[in-house]
């Protein structure tokens, strides 16, 4: 009899259960013909820990990432019954084999979702499968996968860093507005129009920031998810660039800090207008903001004989440019480079959407010596026609 399970072979009649044979992998007590034979995949190959117990719950299989993850040598698993082989117990400290009773429990079952589980004071992520010889005939093989917390645990603190630095965000917009509507509503007769003006002001570019930081998180989620929606319509990349190069100057920049270069003719774009202005409008003010001297922004078709047709953009400058060992971490979250100030969400939230659109983002250093950021988006096609 022959089960497959996770894409591994399990041949019941050559797993014997009374130990490994002589010249046997230590990993498994089965002989040439064992699992995953017919695939010539060995037991070690796999990534998980994989632990197989026979019909008398005595275990006849036993990886070396099983091993790893429980710190438990196949010689001392093999062959003893799975309850004293792999002692696994709930949070609350019952005995995990006993209160789930794969062998005796009831006959419909087929297995045990995936959970936290302790072993000898460590978490482990155990799943299970009840291999059946038919439906709800006795389990045959007890087929279980185990993996660490190393990676679950990346996540929850790269999750709980993320509220850290939102609430440490909007704490100081929100304070401000607080601060500025109660003055208001208790002395707005004392102040003159000017001083009423300027408060207000304040209230309105601390309640953008909480908006758009609110937008950076909606974001996020969907490019974490993979449900960043792109809506396709014509983008006229020159006028998008000089609108933003106009933003900057209204705002205080000197127009002559930039210079627009156009490599015409630029093929047609197709794109989410709203998320290229996004892009651009990252990219400049990272540049403004931690470059210095000359923001040069290049336009042209993709030059690369190799990619699909397309629109390039490069912005570089000429400050001290972003160290060696740090380009590899520039689009990851909360990368804030060696100024403190903002969230750090922008970039990985650029190479994301430039990805949802199909495109390509890098970093390097440019001729000046500073920072240099392209992004390619492809021509692709209008949102009626996709």
């Amino acid at each position: 009899m022959s089960v497959r399970t996770s894409g591994t072979a399990v041949t019941a009649d050559s797993c014997p259960s009374d130990g490994p044979e002589r010249g046997a992998s230590p990993a498994t007590a089965a002989g040439p013909d064992a699992l995953g034979a017919g695939l010539g995949l060995d037991p070690d190959d796999l990534p998980d820990g994989l632990v197989v117990a026979d019909e008398t719950g005595r275990v006849i299989c036993f990886n070396s990432a099983a091993a790893k993850i429980t710190d438990i040598t196949p010689e001392d698993a093999l062959g003893r019954p799975l309850e004293h082989a792999l002692p696994l117990q709930d949070i609350e400290g019952r005995r995990w084999w006993r209160l789930t009773d794969p062998y005796g429990g009831l006959a419909i079952r087929r297995g045990q979702p995936e959970r936290n589980l302790l072993l000898g004071g460590r978490e482990v992520l155990v799943s299970a499968r009840y291999v059946r010889s038919r439906p709800t005939g006795p389990v045959q093989r007890l087929v279980i996968a185990l993996r660490g917390t190393e990676a679950r645990r990346r996540t929850e603190l790269s999750h709980a860093e993320l509220i850290a630095t939102v609430a440490h965000e909007l704490r100081s917009p929100l304070t401000s507005v607080k601060g500025f509507t109660a003055t208001l509503l208790q002395k707005w007769e004392r102040f003159t129009d000017d001083q009423k003006r300027l408060m207000l002001e304040t209230v309105d570019a601390d309640a953008n920031r909480v908006t758009r930081l609110i937008a950076e998180l909606l974001d996020i989620s969907r490019i974490d998810s993979g449900r960043l929606e792109v809506r396709r319509q014509r983008v006229d990349m020159s006028a998008a660039v000089r609108r933003h190069v106009q933003a900057q100057t209204t705002a205080g920049q000197r127009p002559d800090r930039f210079l627009i270069r156009m490599l015409e003719p630029l093929p047609d774009l197709w794109a989410d207008p709203d998320k290229v202005d996004q892009v651009l409008g990252n990219l400049l003010e990272n540049a403004v903001r931690h470059g210095e001297g000359t923001v040069t922004i290049e336009v042209g078709p993709v030059s690369d004989a190799t990619s699909t047709e397309g629109t390039s953009v490069t912005v570089s400058d000429e400050g001290p440019g972003i160290p060696e060992e740090s380009m590899s971490r520039v689009f990851t979250r909360f990368w804030r480079g060696s100024k403190r100030g903002g969230t750090g969400l922008g970039l990985y939230i650029v190479k994301g959407i430039v990805e949802a659109h199909g495109g390509t983002i890098t970093v390097g250093r440019a001729p000046a010596g500073g920072a240099q950021f392209r992004f390619s988006l492809p021509v692709a096609a209008p949102a009626f026609m996709a």
